[in-house]
């Protein structure tokens, strides 16, 4: 490493700990000080995006378009910030689904704009463009991919992962991948039988897929699931001490509505209640960490009430409406990853405890994700449930699936 890479670096370093921004570029709304936090070391991990001498030089002299939201960071420092005060010369920032700076709720259309911070152009991909164009491909030299996932198949980081990796093969870019942690590093739930696909669901894998960002794009590539077959030139900066069974905190909160590690740890959970009347507490600052409705009142003691909240959920399920249900804050969720599990046992428990059982798996007064088969990925789950199934009945019926696909993925791991 030459001299003047060595000073940027203890530079970099030294701003690493440095206090969080003033805007909420890094604070979900509602989150703990404690999901905040910089990763402590028992682990040891080191993200892609930290090992900065390993992929810099990749970028000197070239034309830069980076696909990057506010888990992109180097030390406590936003990436973008730390790579254009090394002089990386950053033409593009694409932000995924809520913005690049967290600040559209789910599902809103994110429009163009400019980063206050640098005056580097901002564009959607979750706007009228999914994928960059050919005129701002042609803008660029390579792109640089850093978003934190947390590794379930409804979670659209993925499908962004898809579109630049089409927009790259298309227009001969390479794609760096600076690798995150899978804080839901387990595999389960039933692959997705594709007459469901969707927005939440476009390739044929489980609930929780077990692989990390720059795994899944070896995926991607290997299996020819990128649009007409194409191949993209992908270069992944690999994680440091890293295996997918490690419980792991992460640092920044992935969208508005996982704004604390219950949530992202229930997420893969919770998320098929948004195939319910059920609230999820959506409309709430404690998303994906309750469950309930107004028709349980005499079931449950616990009751919670979701409002419009700009930037989480305008319109949430039972907006302005008493919830009764269970509150799952306090869960060990600990002991739930360590089970490397989905818990089907709450949507059980609540399908039993709801009045109106025809009513149960109405979706159609959220605002959120959409219908159960969608979610869980077949048309056999409701009719389980509604059937009083045991769960390992119903866990039978994923294979030969499931274990099919465990095999495939083990020729794409980068880790233990």
């Amino acid at each position: 490493m030459t001299n003047k890479w060595m000073i940027a670096l203890l530079i970099l370093v030294s701003c690493s700990g440095a206090a969080e921004r003033s805007d909420n570029g890094n604070k979900a709304v509602g989150k703990p000080d404690a999901v905040n936090k910089t990763i402590s070391e028992p682990s040891g991990i080191v993200t892609g995006a930290d090992q900065v001498e390993s992929y810099v030089p990749y970028l000197t002299g070239k034309r830069v378009g980076m696909v990057i939201n506010q888990t992109s960071i180097i030390g406590n420092q936003l990436s973008v910030d730390s790579l254009f005060g090394l002089g990386v010369d950053i033409k593009m920032i694409f932000g995924p689904e809520h913005g690049f700076r967290q600040n559209a709720s789910n599902g809103a259309a994110v429009t163009d704009e400019i980063d206050s911070q640098t005056s580097i152009p901002i564009v959607s991909l979750y706007g009228k463009n999914r994928k960059p164009s050919k005129a701002q491909m042609e803008a660029l030299d390579i792109l640089v991919f850093d978003i934190q996932d947390v590794g379930c198949r409804f979670y659209t980081y993925i499908n962004t992962l898809a579109d630049i990796m089409e927009a790259c093969a298309e227009h001969g870019k390479q794609l760096i991948i600076l690798d995150r942690p899978n804080p839901n590093g387990f595999v389960d739930g039933p692959v997705l039988d594709m007459r469901f696909k969707s927005g939440i669901g476009k390739f044929p894998i489980p609930i929780t897929h077990g692989m990390t960002m720059g795994e899944f794009a070896r995926m991607l590539n290997g299996e020819g699931w990128l649009a007409n077959g194409v191949q993209c030139d992908i270069k992944v900066i690999p994680l440091k001490h890293y295996t997918h069974d490690l419980y792991y905190e992460l640092p920044v909160s992935p969208s508005p509505n996982l704004n604390t590690q219950a949530s992202i740890i229930l997420y893969p959970s919770l998320c098929l209640f948004e195939g319910t009347i059920i609230s999820q507490g959506r409309g709430t600052y404690m998303p994906f960490a309750v469950l309930g409705a107004p028709e349980l009142k005499d079931q449950y003691e616990f009751s919670f009430k979701p409002v419009s909240i700009p930037g989480m959920s305008e319109a949430p399920l039972h907006k302005d409406k008493i919830c009764y249900g269970i509150d799952l804050r306090n869960y060990d969720i600990k002991g739930l990853h360590a089970t490397g599990r989905i818990n089907l046992q709450w949507m059980f428990e609540f399908y039993k405890a709801f009045p109106e059982k025809e009513r149960f798996f109405d979706s159609s007064q959220s605002a959120a994700m959409g219908r159960i088969e969608a979610l869980i990925g077949n048309d056999e789950f409701k009719t389980q449930v509604m059937a009083g199934m045991s769960e390992e009945e119903i866990r039978k019926s994923w294979e030969p699936g499931l274990s099919d696909y465990k095999k495939m993925r083990q020729s794409y791991l980068l880790y233990p």
